[in-house]
């Protein structure tokens, strides 16, 4: 397979990175910016000089008119026709504006079209949250691997200067907590498929009572489909902080056979989870999430890319899996592009650390610091899987968040579709969840897999 190199970048580093050991938090200068010629998530607010990427201005804070959660997240711009489609005849007059590897897609599948549409800056946050970002940028800072003076909700660095700096935007994004029954689709390069129901109660770490410090996210999920992962239920607590002393994810599986709850410390890195076929790795859920020792980090700079982007239409519940399903991936029409500015940010797997992926280039919308593609290398260097993680804002709740994400194959043809919800009863999501932490024990899931 053909190794691809990151493109220069054309806009190069619109800040200086920090030298080595220098991480420090947010001068009282950045910080004044926030909220005027930043926005309060540490954004450009202005457009880009051609005008294709518009001024933020507060993003899609409210439903559309007549909405109805019982209707699903309906397109706030269903009107909107492609201004033009990037396909593998034409992708290489785009430049870097396109991702390594969505070139070799569109280049390797023919079908496969990425039409770009109008760009909306629809990312909003509730007030109290835009809030927490300028206080705990205030006061966080990275020290090693670790963070410092820091703890969920909140950007801790609104202006990433460093890799590790923005890697924990990413992990830290703000969800609040949410109840969710989606579904995976591992496709075959054949087309042959099948349905993964997984149902999932995440909490993140400020909505968890008792309040318990440097605490991420907790979790139990598990599969209500198919009949051979029916019953199977997973608990994860998970750390912003890996260095701190006792820190670190917390797993447990509850399998039903056996009726029992035993530790699943594998259940991180590039563990391959239950239901994916190979097509996904543990660290891959949301883009990457858990440990981020294995690799070092790497702050490329800022530029304009074409990403996926407000993809409500792939969202529609009227639509059937059956007819989403296309080569190389979910049909080019039901997708959604547009131009935003990216953090771009690499990982080089370390010497002496294992991993099936020798290096990750991702890539996070400026706006909300969330992953919305990445690309991901073989250990000869080869580029090797393509992701997509199409961001959509939920109007309702403050929360933008990644939805309909594909792991593609470049090797074989293959792809992963995880958290679809067009066949689940809507509203598929209920956000804004608190949890109690006792509803998060060992105990609590042995009473959900025997009943």
């Amino acid at each position: 397979m053909k190794k691809h190199a990151l493109p220069a970048l054309a806009c190069a580093l619109t800040i200086g990175l920090l030298a080595p050991g220098a991480h420090a938090e947010m001068s009282p200068d950045e910080l004044a910016r926030l909220g005027k010629d930043l926005t309060p998530n540490g954004a450009e607010m202005a457009g880009n000089a051609d005008g294709s990427i518009p001024a933020w201005t507060g993003g899609l804070a409210q439903p559309p008119a007549g909405w109805d959660p019982k209707m699903g997240y309906v397109d706030p711009f269903k009107d909107e026709k492609p201004l033009f489609t990037i396909t593998g005849a034409n992708v290489d007059s785009y430049g870097d504006k396109v991702s390594p590897g969505m070139a070799a897609l569109l280049k390797k599948f023919p079908n496969q079209a990425m039409p770009v549409y109008k760009t909306h800056r629809t990312f909003a946050n509730p007030p109290e949250i835009y809030a927490a970002t300028k206080e705990k940028a205030a006061k966080a800072k990275i020290v090693g691997l670790g963070i410092e003076n820091y703890d969920v909700p909140g950007t801790p660095f609104p202006v990433p200067k460093t890799g590790v700096e923005a890697i924990y935007n990413q992990t830290t994004k703000y969800f609040g907590g949410y109840k969710a029954c989606r579904d995976w689709l591992p496709v075959r390069a054949s087309g042959d498929y099948y349905r993964v129901g997984f149902c999932e109660h995440m909490v993140q770490g400020q909505n968890v009572v008792p309040h318990e410090e440097n605490l991420a996210f907790m979790i139990y999920a598990g599969y209500d489909a198919p009949s051979t992962l029916l019953g199977t239920i997973y608990l994860v607590r998970d750390s912003v902080d890996y260095t701190k002393p006792g820190a670190g994810r917390q797993a447990w599986i509850y399998n039903a056979g056996q009726r029992r709850v035993r530790r699943a410390p594998d259940l991180a890195y590039d563990n391959v989870d239950d239901g994916t076929e190979g097509m996904r790795t543990t660290d891959d859920y949301w883009g990457f999430q858990g440990a981020i020792d294995r690799y070092d980090w790497n702050l490329v700079g800022k530029k304009e890319m074409y990403i996926p982007y407000n993809a409500y239409r792939q969202m529609d519940p009227s639509l059937k899996y059956a007819d989403m399903i296309d080569k190389g991936g979910l049909k080019p029409e039901l997708t959604r592009w547009e131009l935003h500015r990216v953090w771009v940010l690499e990982a080089t797997l370390k010497p002496g650390m294992s991993h099936v992926l020798s290096k990750r280039v991702f890539y996070l919308d400026e706006d909300s610091h969330i992953i919305a593609l990445a690309d991901g290398y073989d250990g000869r260097g080869n580029l090797w899987r393509v992701y997509t993680y199409p961001l959509v804002q939920a109007y309702d709740a403050g929360v933008m968040f990644q939805t309909n994400f594909v792991t593609a194959d470049l090797s074989n043809g293959n792809y992963m579709v995880t958290a679809v919800t067009n066949q689940r009863p809507q509203p598929a999501y209920q956000w804004n969840v608190k949890g109690e932490a006792k509803d998060f024990t060992t105990e609590a899931i042995r009473r959900r897999g025997v009943r």
